[in-house]
């Protein structure tokens, strides 16, 4: 069984050999006929058919020598420079198509300051950690949208098990009835949110670019949430300058301001303000979304435009951890800017800017 790549070996090793040889006896024989041409020529020397064929002898030897000797060098380095190095990327790379991604390959020293195999090892080892990363999001996102699942459905489930009892009262059957309808109200936009963000991620949403009055599409999404300030009793405070005109996708940019004012209303407590501040400053146009809610701590602000995170749990039927990071990506998208600002117990302010029109009055 390993007849075939013991004797390929030999026969690479025998092929290398004569390459040396050859090439070894050609330049010794140049040198040593210049040699002799010269030192003859000079010292007016004759040699006869015996010096020369001793000297040939001699040179023979030498040239057997130093092609052994050039050839294992060469062996030893191919050894370690070659083939170790490309054992070492094919088993990694066969430990990754079994599912492996955090496999590393040991980068090795080079003798001569130039590997170029150190550098394919860098880039497979940054491929593979990237891998990881996406498996582990994948992973992540898997068990975060089963777990979303998982609620609603439950609810439904229990809720639809009483509606069905006979012995139900009628204020408790419209009770279970609205329950049902919120955890599929709530259902519906998980799964609404889900395939925006898909199409957002895979770049599946053609933009569509106008040119539009900025404070008016502000108050338009502003008005959309005027049953939530009137139940909970929310001050409103708008700054909203006239003439301010942005071209972008206006679909794009109305899912950004609902969710941005959808996560204002809802850690704003009641009896609190909102405020919509629109402003032009140096060719921007600077959007301010300002709540009185508990604020975001800064270890919640290191992950809150992540999939699914929710740093409040106690506002986790309200939503399902995806309106900031459909924020995050939009922003991203239509190439705007966001900061935040917030501080505990006192609220949060998100603004964005946007490049305004150039003719627009401020």
């Amino acid at each position: 069984m390993n007849r075939t790549p013991k004797f390929h070996k030999l026969l690479l090793a025998l092929h290398r050999y004569v390459i040396f040889f050859l090439l070894i006896a050609f330049v010794i024989t140049c040198c040593m006929a210049l040699f002799i041409t010269t030192m003859t020529a000079a010292m007016g020397i004759t040699l006869t058919s015996r010096d020369i064929t001793t000297a040939a002898k001699l040179t023979f030897a030498n040239v057997v020598l130093l092609s052994l000797i050039v050839t294992a060098i060469d062996a030893v380095r191919h050894r370690l420079m070659v083939e170790l190095p490309v054992k070492r990327i094919t088993a990694a790379a066969a430990e990754m198509m079994r599912g492996n991604f955090d496999v590393r390959i040991r980068v090795p020293k080079a003798f001569d300051g130039n590997d170029a195999f150190g550098e394919i090892i860098e880039c497979f080892n940054k491929m593979a950690g990237e891998l990881a990363s996406t498996e582990t999001l994948r992973t992540d996102f898997i068990a975060n949208v089963s777990h979303e699942l998982k609620t609603p459905l439950a609810v439904i489930q229990n809720y639809a098990t009483m509606l069905s009892s006979p012995a139900s009262e009628e204020e408790k059957r419209l009770e279970y009835a609205k329950a049902i309808t919120d955890a599929t109200r709530r259902l519906s936009s998980l799964i609404s949110n889900i395939l925006k963000l898909n199409k957002l991620e895979n770049q599946q949403i053609i933009l569509s670019p106008e040119t539009f009055d900025l404070g008016e599409q502000l108050s338009e999404c502003l008005l959309g949430f005027e049953h939530i300030w009137e139940k909970k009793h929310i001050e409103i405070e708008t700054d909203i300058a006239d003439g301010i005109l942005v071209t972008a996708d206006r679909e794009m940019m109305t899912l950004l301001w609902n969710n941005l004012l959808s996560n204002a209303f809802k850690f704003t407590p009641e009896g609190g303000c909102v405020g919509v501040s629109l402003q032009g400053e140096n060719g921007f146009a600077v959007t301010s979304v300002r709540d009185t809610g508990c604020g975001i701590s800064a270890q919640v602000g290191e992950h809150m435009f992540e999939k699914f995170y929710q740093g409040d749990t106690s506002h986790q039927t309200e939503g399902n951890g995806l309106g900031l990071t459909l924020v995050r990506r939009i922003i991203d998208i239509t190439e705007s800017e966001i900061s935040v600002a917030s501080e505990l117990g006192r609220g949060t302010t998100f603004t964005v800017k946007l490049e305004m029109e150039k003719h627009a009055t401020v």
